[in-house]
């Protein structure tokens, strides 16, 4: 019997991580623009909404949604609800077609306050890396389960975004379920992939990627 899994959006809203190196880092302090690359971060809907069926994004039938882009030290330590001056967004609703819209201030005031950005330009950013990453045809709108490997995963990613390495992407499952992925990018003006180092990544073992429904 599969077992029942924790759903991102109830992890946001109790101030817990999405990905399991969330859990496991020794959390930095909140200096808004201190810290070395972004994660954008990369959701498996399906997942969700298996244990969520009423959530408002899951009548939508979405694969990979938005989850975050969260500044990230090298060290494995990240900033945190960051004091700031810089204002919050003034149309978040505008996220809702990438991100579901009960996550938008949340992530504001616990990622975006630590990215020196203010809040349009932190949600112009994740727009802009979500729109460079292709997701692979055999993620797009997947009708039935499929079982992977891990470097099956990254490999497809690779294949569909030549810029990719392997130690730019890691896989976040949760049980045997894909949970979601994970994109390192570096905080230029013009970002660009980055090695994730200091974050745990799933190397061995397959995993199932539920079907979009």
């Amino acid at each position: 019997m599969r077992a029942i899994t924790i759903g991102f959006l109830a992890l946001t809203m109790t101030g817990a991580g999405f990905a399991s190196h969330r859990h496991h880092s020794k959390q930095a302090g909140g200096q808004a623009g201190a810290f070395d690359f972004y994660v954008l971060v990369l959701s498996w809907s399906p997942e969700f909404c298996y244990s969520h069926p009423d959530a408002g994004e899951c009548g939508e039938h979405h694969g990979f949604l938005v989850h975050g882009l969260w500044p990230q030290n090298s060290d494995g330590t990240f900033p945190l609800n960051c004091h700031t001056d810089q204002p919050g967004p003034t149309n978040p609703e505008a996220m809702s077609d990438i991100m579901p819209h009960e996550i938008v201030r949340h992530e504001w005031l616990a990622h975006g306050t630590c990215s020196g950005l203010n809040g349009d330009q932190y949600f112009a950013l994740i727009r802009r890396l979500f729109g460079s990453i292709r997701i692979p045809d055999r993620l797009k709108q997947p009708d039935r389960s499929t079982t992977l490997s891990v470097i099956d995963m990254k490999h497809s990613f690779e294949q569909a975004n030549p810029q990719l390495r392997d130690n730019e992407i890691v896989v976040q499952l949760r049980g045997n379920y894909l949970n979601g992925v994970e994109f390192c990018e570096s905080k230029q003006e013009t970002p660009a992939p980055v090695s994730c180092s200091g974050l745990r990544d799933t190397r061995q073992g397959t995993f199932v990627v539920p079907p979009v429904r």
